[in-house]
């Protein structure tokens, strides 16, 4: 896993800081995806990381809510 984040970190790296700096002619260009993804990739993936936290606390939320309506109607009961 050390080794995959490693990897991805320094192909990244390359991809956004380096590949600029070298001219378009030069082969390694064909090694990369267009520059534009450098920026969508990491924005995509950040939108859905906030999503699933935002629907793990919705969730978690709404059935906190049903266990505290269900106690009180427990209590209301008796």
């Amino acid at each position: 896993m050390l080794l995959l984040a490693a990897f991805s970190f320094l192909y990244y790296t390359f991809w956004t800081i380096l590949l600029p700096i070298l001219d378009e002619s030069s082969p390694v260009h064909a090694w990369f995806p267009a520059r534009e993804w450098a920026l969508r990739i990491p924005a995509f993936i950040v939108v859905l990381g906030i999503s699933a936290i935002g629907s793990f606390l919705g969730i978690r939320i709404m059935r906190d809510g049903q266990a505290a309506r269900e106690a009180v109607l427990q209590i209301k009961k008796q």
